[in-house]
């Protein structure tokens, strides 16, 4: 028998232990073995090294030069793509192989004799390239890679309302906003980080390719693939697949099976358009009708899959069809699932007749010529949901995790405590100091009092809101991210940012959207800070590393969006202006039109005229209590029988996940919910439970895999040929849509809507 590595043996042990009929993850193991072996979650323990080498050098010049490289590309990238027609997303997974090559022929090529600085030498040339300075690159390729939400802001006041930003004003939002949130982050490191029930499912996808691209395998399965060259393989066959539904025959990305039957239907059409409708019967032959807006489903643990399509089919096949066809809210005058808004008519609404002429002010002599907002059943509900979400995001924390909250709030984790990576990063490296992040946050805080004071006839928002904004995102940062790190599912705070503010200060829309910016993009980024403090946590990156590169990286690439985005907006004549643009232009902005029509929504009309005493959609409201009360059954249920055959399935349904599961429609729409769902239980539920040896090698590397190809054949194809007006050979597969056109079509009687039959 060939000897096997150390590092292997721990594995085949793990796997095995983890195999035992009755174990579950190891829950047969004694309590002793669990503290000093691994670690309770049985995924991590299949797929995160338990092993550290604290001599690696980390924070090196490689490191450096090419980390800041991809910041600044990816950032520059995403921004310039970000505002033509068809969108280009290019994430870190790309950076991340890219730069293994580059990485070793620096390692190759560079003087190895120490350099001198200001008194201190270094070397260019430490050694081989290594794992931790791959992962780090990493880290500061995903600040590049994250959007930045104010950038928004700077576009609707240049581009749609007309009116000038001071360049001030606009960089000091856009480094505020980014920043905030890494303050408070520190301070739930030992909840969110440390605690080895956190385990931050998408991160492992990035741990298993970093394995696949750096650990030699000495030995592989009979028959079988080293970790490497499966993905190889895997990224040579989507790359080559992908030129077919993103080129040559776009239809494939969604099939509605009843459009091509019914032609002439309109019913049917809604059923089955998979784009515009309720998705039966429809489907993609597409990675990224699978992954492009819910994320990729392999890193989604098979609990939180099965709670999404349920709520999923609950909104989707039962309250929104039962909704539209008993014509409540007067539903049938409108699309069944539409984002824009209409009036009573089932026309679109101009909310430009809502604005006093050349101010930012709401009129109401506007308002009344035009009437109320009218929304889509589909939109309605969904607002609604998202109040519900919320408050269940809240009470189900406090049910479920309330007490080791409370326990880890009056003692710090022991230094005995934690799991086999908490032990091995105390031991091996020093701590990031509290202080750092006190001081951050101060700073960060002025900095946002004097943007908004210093400029606020531009800004609008005052200093009362900037510090409630950052009292809302800091209150709900520990909940959502306890939802986030378990399943793999963010709440967002979008929608009661821009309804608190909308009330406490209506008819301001750029106070509105930098309300909502303070409070929903703090939190989010606080988010992003501690998965990826926990993506260092796995690989045994030193933490004042990881602080220095998320902290320097989040700094460049707010500046090279905020200088982009200003670039674009003073060169392009007409930007974002489909009346002022020149046929076939590119430049229409369409996230950014969104984002308006949200300004105007909340922050001129405001949720008292929509969601208030007299409003249309006022009973929106029972929503949060609805969303409140919706876990305390099934906790109740679990505790009074927890010896029952049905607990442990009770103790897996998880309300904010359900409730909120439509969050992402649109622009998701149902086929992607349902190739989504397909794929991640196929995964995570039946090869997880039959096949775990071949999951445990190859699911993340096999997600790595298929994201990669479709993200560099997409980079390519946009390149070479789409950038170019080269669009292929003009037939009915050619067509991005499912050829519902109907499904878009009111059923009301006597409602016109352009290309619909009139009932």
């Amino acid at each position: 028998m060939e000897p096997v590595e150390p590092q292997q043996q721990v594995e085949l042990n793990r796997l095995n232990a983890s195999s035992r009929p009755g174990t579950n993850g190891g829950s047969a193991r004694t309590e002793k073995e669990e503290e000093v072996d691994d670690c309770p979650i049985e995924e991590v323990r299949l797929t995160v090294p338990i092993t550290d080498d604290p001599a690696l050098p980390a924070l090196t010049f490689r490191t450096w030069f090419l980390g800041l490289l991809s910041c600044a590309l990816l950032a520059f990238s995403n921004q310039f793509f970000g505002y033509r027609q068809n969108p280009l997303y290019i994430s870190s997974l790309s950076v991340q192989i890219v730069v293994l090559p580059l990485g070793k022929l620096m390692a190759a090529c560079l003087p190895t004799k120490a350099v001198r600085v200001m008194g201190r030498s270094f070397s260019l040339n430490p050694g081989p390239f290594n794992l931790k300075e791959h992962v780090l690159i990493t880290i500061f390729a995903n600040t590049g890679s994250n959007s930045v939400y104010a950038v928004g802001i700077i576009t609707i006041v240049k581009a749609f309302y007309h009116r000038e930003i001071h360049p001030l004003a606009a960089m000091l939002l856009t480094q505020t906003t980014q920043l905030m949130g890494y303050g408070w982050a520190g301070l739930f490191r030992k909840f969110l980080v440390d605690s080895p029930y956190m385990w931050w499912p998408a991160n492992l996808v990035q741990v298993s390719l970093f394995r696949a691209l750096h650990e030699r395998e000495t030995r592989r399965p009979r028959g079988g693939t080293t970790r490497l060259q499966f993905f190889l393989t895997v990224l040579a066959t989507s790359f080559a697949y992908y030129i077919v539904p993103n080129y040559l025959f776009p239809t494939i990305s969604t099939v509605s099976v009843a459009c091509l039957v019914w032609r002439r239907s309109v019913t049917a059409q809604q059923i089955g358009s998979g784009v515009y409708g309720l998705g039966v019967g429809a489907f993609g032959l597409d990675w990224a009708t699978v992954a492009g807006f819910l994320g990729t489903p392999l890193s989604t643990p098979a609990f939180a899959i099965a709670n999404i399509m349920a709520g999923f089919f609950l909104i989707v096949y039962v309250i929104v069809p039962f909704a539209y066809w008993s014509d409540a809210y007067g539903a049938r005058r409108f699309p069944i699932i539409s984002s824009h808004v209409f009036m009573a008519n089932g026309s679109r609404y101009d909310v430009n007749r809502v604005l006093g002429a050349g101010t930012f002010q709401f009129s109401q002599a506007g308002y009344d010529g035009a009437g109320q907002i009218h929304l889509s059943i589909f939109f309605a509900f969904s607002y609604g949901l998202s109040f519900a979400t919320l408050a269940a995001t809240l009470s189900h924390v406090a049910l479920y995790h309330g007490r080791s909250i409370w326990e880890q709030t009056r003692a710090t984790v022991r230094a005995a405590g934690g799991d086999v990576h908490a032990r091995l990063m105390r031991r091996n490296y020093a701590a990031v100091p509290q202080w750092w992040f006190q001081v951050l946050l101060l700073l960060v805080l002025g900095l946002s009092l004097f943007t908004c004071e210093g400029f606020g006839r531009q800004l609008q928002l005052p200093y009362w809101g900037v510090l409630l904004a950052a009292g809302l995102a800091f209150f709900f940062t520990l909940p959502i991210g306890i939802i986030t790190a378990t399943t793999n599912q963010q709440p967002g705070l979008n929608v009661v940012t821009e309804l608190i503010i909308g009330y406490l200060y209506p008819g301001r829309p750029l106070a509105n959207v930098a309300f909502k910016t303070y409070g929903y993009i703090s939190m989010s980024q606080a988010i992003m800070f501690l998965q990826d403090f926990k993506l260092g946590h796995y690989m045994k990156i030193p933490p004042r590393s990881m602080f220095a590169v998320q902290l320097v990286g989040t700094v460049l690439a707010s500046s090279v969006y905020f200088a982009t985005s200003w670039w674009l907006l003073e060169s392009v004549p007409g930007i974002c202006d489909p009346a002022r643009l020149p046929e076939g232009s590119p430049w229409t902005c369409p996230g950014d039109d969104v984002f308006f029509n949200a300004s105007i929504i909340w922050g001129v009309v405001g949720p008292l005229r929509m969601f208030g005493r007299l409003g249309l959609y006022a009973k929106m409201n029972y929503f949060f209590l609805a969303g409140a009360l919706a876990p305390v059954p099934f906790w109740a249920l679990a505790r009074a029988f927890p010896d029952s055959a049905w607990a442990p399935w009770l103790r897996l349904v998880n309300m904010p996940v359900l409730l909120g599961a439509t969050g992402m429609m649109p622009p998701a729409r149902s086929v992607n919910y349902l190739m989504w769902g397909a794929v991640g239980l196929a995964f995570n539920y039946v090869v997880y439970r039959r096949y775990k040896a071949w999951w445990a090698r190859h699911n993340y590397v096999l997600s790595a895999g298929l994201d990669a190809g479709v993200a560099f054949m997409g980079i390519l194809s946009y390149a070479v040929l789409q950038s170019r007006g080269v669009n292929g050979i003009d037939w009915w597969g050619l067509q991005v849509d499912d050829h519902c056109a109907l499904a878009r079509c009111p059923t009301a009687p006597g409602v016109r809507a352009p290309g619909c039959p009139v009932h």
